[in-house]
């Protein structure tokens, strides 16, 4: 099985990840799809392609220089916009005057008729939230069937995407870049962050916040559907404050987590209706998605997300 997956329907790139693989292999194996379609002529050429699917920045540069060249426009998916239910795209590259970089092509491509869960990771600072996105993550993405979990990161803490695998390669490095990404969590952005929620149109959305219960934080969680708290053994006292607050927000606690740093296994106490036992050992840079209390959570997120 390939790391990445690309398929032309119509005008259409329809693009995926596989199993999973370091980026530079991802990038390889992307390549040589791309080269294989430009050779049988199947990636000829024309007015518009739309790009749609998830895509790491390297394998974004890699599409764009391999075929930018052969269209009059590429425009890529962006589920944070357009009509809720429809896809809309970005002009990303344009040589033609029919269409203008940066803008925005809504289109009348519903999503399938399943629900959009929009399930927030919150809960005391210093809990692990991040190293269990990134698990969860990779959990969901090798369950099969399950769509892919879009992950919007709502809090300017520096810590992006990139940052779990940067922390396994090189902890120092992240640890400075996250430092240098770090920005205030003003009302602005979270006005901003509350309106990427709430255009989210993807099946699986999954947004993680702050570690505190603020009114920044209540602007964009009241935009998510269901919750997943997490809280250490220093921030248990806070748990029933997380509890209040996502109930008077309407958003449906799914899962009660405790964070088990010294510990050495999971302990899964209740699967329904509320996920609730311990997850150990979130450190950085570990991979935690083969953990039993991950693997329960994903499978039940992507259970939502059947209807």
């Amino acid at each position: 099985m390939t790391t990445y997956h690309i398929n032309l329907e119509n005008d259409l790139l329809k693009v995926r990840f596989g199993k999973p693989a370091n980026g530079d292999q991802i990038v390889q194996d992307a390549a040589a799809r791309l080269d294989q379609m430009l050779a049988s002529g199947e990636l000829s050429g024309g007015k518009l392609l739309k790009i749609d699917g998830p895509a790491s920045v390297a394998v974004s540069y890699l599409i764009a220089h391999k075929i930018s060249h052969l269209y009059g426009a590429i425009a890529v998916f962006d589920p944070k916009i357009g009509k809720p239910g429809y896809k809309a795209y970005i002009v990303a590259t344009t040589h033609t005057p029919a269409y203008k970089l940066g803008e925005i092509i809504e289109t009348d491509e519903p999503y399938k008729s399943k629900p959009i869960i929009k399930v927030v990771l919150c809960g005391p600072p210093q809990s692990g939230k991040s190293c269990l996105r990134e698990g969860l993550k990779q959990a969901i993405t090798n369950i099969q069937g399950a769509p892919y979990p879009y992950v919007i990161t709502a809090c300017p803490d520096g810590e992006g995407a990139w940052f779990s695998e940067a922390a396994k390669r090189d902890p120092d490095l992240a640890r400075r870049l996250k430092d240098e990404y770090k920005a205030k969590f003003t009302p602005e952005f979270a006005i901003k962050a509350a309106s990427w929620v709430r255009s989210a149109n993807t099946p699986l959305n999954i947004i993680d916040v702050g570690g505190k219960i603020t009114e920044e934080n209540r602007v964009i969680v009241r935009e998510a559907t269901h919750a997943v708290i997490l809280a250490g053994e220093k921030g248990k006292q806070e748990v029933p404050l997380w509890e209040e607050f996502c109930r008077d927000l309407n958003v449906q606690i799914i899962a009660n987590l405790d964070s088990d740093y010294q510990g050495t296994e999971d302990k899964i106490v209740t699967r329904s209706p509320l996920l609730s036992g311990s997850i150990h050992y979130l450190e950085r840079g570990e991979d935690v998605s083969s953990r039993p209390m991950v693997q329960a959570l994903a499978q039940m997120l992507a259970g939502l997300c059947r209807g």
